[in-house]
């Protein structure tokens, strides 16, 4: 089963909303195709279905859904920017990317966990734009196609429709204390905890003895985070951004994610620019550039470095760069480039979390979202940890964050059939909520209608001039 055309509708409007922001329509475009292959990865027949929509190849499916796999959970990159702008504008894009999650539902055949994907991408995009996202709502079958219509059309307003959010004034900025205190309570990582708590104890005495008018050696406060994905690279990289402007070493403590599509343009000389743009977004906070290494080994990702360098050198004084990936690639990068041996002197690396770490961060996910795992969905969890493959590809806590999800897709589709669900069936997770049953796919949509084929036309005579055999 393809999109229909629905994809491709959603994109434009996509599009028109980018513009009306005074933002880059293909961008936009190329961001939301991106979005929906992350949503619909495991749909069976989705990477065709996006593939012969929008005239691409199931390769460029798969490229697109490894780069924009953390959309499934935070803004995007251009929501980021209208976001980070006041824009009036944000609000209204959130919603067109709703509306390509939505989409993204219809691709191949769609299942449980491509619906759950998208209603936690819809309300991290509504939830950023400032407007409130309702509970995500699944579609229950019955018989009549009319009636699946219908489900579909509530499955979309369950996606797009929200209430403007109540304007609440922003909370004071968080004391060093409490950003330590928040470091110290993440699952694991303890080597992680202990280099940044020197760190900033390092910075504080270092900015003490400034003031007491004592010379200093100059410390550099870039930062290398090595690590497979999901071991907390990023959620650390925030906390330290809050703990620089709470040390008074940053003016404003945010912090921008980018990757190599977002520093990169595409031909030389608008790479610079488009880097400097990403940087000016940064200053007065923490700049993370996630697999950094991938900047290296071509004249456009060199333009990248070097300006980067640049801009570190330009804005020293409250500006922190924080480069991440894997831990040989990244040895690579940093010696890609005189500059940047010199400014990254800290590494911190990340383990992969054990079995019991996985677990624990899976139950703390749960509970925050007012779910209850059973022991016995426990047990269940560990027996797929067990025999999952442990390679660079593992997602660690990115990894339960999935498998969560998906339960939570199930979990929804098991009380279909119940009317009035009790408060505990409402939050009990079971084991049968972590593997896909026989049930566990939607009911097909109706295709559309079929066009009326075009007639076929007459043969007639061409004539041909007798001298050259050609058609006049």
């Amino acid at each position: 089963m393809s999109g229909n055309g629905g994809l491709t509708k959603a994109l434009d409007a996509l599009g028109d909303v980018a513009v009306a922001a005074g933002l880059d329509r293909a961008e936009a475009r190329t961001e939301g195709a991106a979005l929906a292959a992350a949503l619909a990865e495991s749909a069976p027949r989705a990477p065709q279905a996006w593939a012969d929509e929008l005239d691409s190849s199931v390769q460029a499916f798969f490229d697109a859904a490894v780069r924009a796999r953390r959309w499934r959970q935070s803004p995007t990159t251009q929501l980021g920017e209208l976001v980070a702008a006041d824009s009036v504008h944000a609000p209204e894009y959130a919603r067109a990317l709703a509306e390509v999650a939505s989409a993204a539902c219809a691709l191949g055949e769609p299942t449980i966990t491509v619906v759950a994907n998208a209603s936690v991408a819809a309300a991290a995009f509504l939830d950023a734009a400032g407007v409130r996202p309702p509970a995500p709502q699944v579609p229950t079958p019955t018989p009549g196609a009319g009636e699946q219509a219908g489900q579909q059309a509530g499955q979309r307003a369950a996606l797009t429709q929200e209430e403007p959010a109540a304007q609440e004034p922003e909370p004071p900025a968080k004391t060093l204390e409490e950003l330590l205190a928040e470091l110290d309570e993440l699952t694991g990582l303890t080597a992680v905890k202990r280099e940044v708590h020197r760190q900033a104890q390092l910075l504080r005495v270092e900015k003490l003895r400034t003031t007491a008018g004592l010379r200093s050696p100059a410390l550099t406060r870039h930062l290398v985070f090595l690590g497979n994905p999901g071991t907390g690279k990023t959620t650390v990289a925030r906390l330290v951004a809050g703990i620089y402007r709470a040390l008074g070493l940053l003016s404003k403590g945010q912090l921008v994610e980018v990757d190599r599509s977002e520093l990169v343009a595409g031909y030389l000389g608008q790479t610079a620019i488009k880097t400097q743009e990403v940087v000016g977004r940064a200053i007065g906070g923490v700049l993370f550039v996630d697999e950094a290494y991938s900047l290296a080994g071509d004249q456009y990702g060199d333009e990248a470095v070097d300006t980067l360098v640049k801009e570190m050198e330009d804005h020293r004084d409250d500006l922190v760069v924080v480069v991440a990936g894997y831990p040989a690639p990244m040895e690579v990068f940093l010696t890609s480039n005189p500059g940047l041996s010199s400014r990254f002197r800290t590494t911190i690396t990340f383990g992969d979390y054990t079995d019991d770490e996985l677990v624990e961060i899976l139950v703390k996910l749960a509970t925050d979202a007012d779910y209850a795992p059973a022991p016995a969905f426990l047990d269940r969890f560990r027996e797929i940890l067990a025999t999952t493959p442990r390679g660079e590809g593992f997602g660690n806590g990115r990894f339960a964050r999935n498998v969560l999800e998906a339960a939570i897709g199930r979990h929804a589709w098991r009380l279909r059939d119940v009317a009035e669900p009790t408060l505990e069936q409402l939050r009990e997770l079971l084991p049968e909520d972590l593997d896909d049953g026989p049930d566990q796919a939607l009911p097909e949509m109706e295709p559309l209608p079929q066009k009326e084929p075009l007639p076929e036309m007459e043969p007639r005579d061409v004539p041909v001039a007798p001298e050259t055999g050609d058609v006049p």
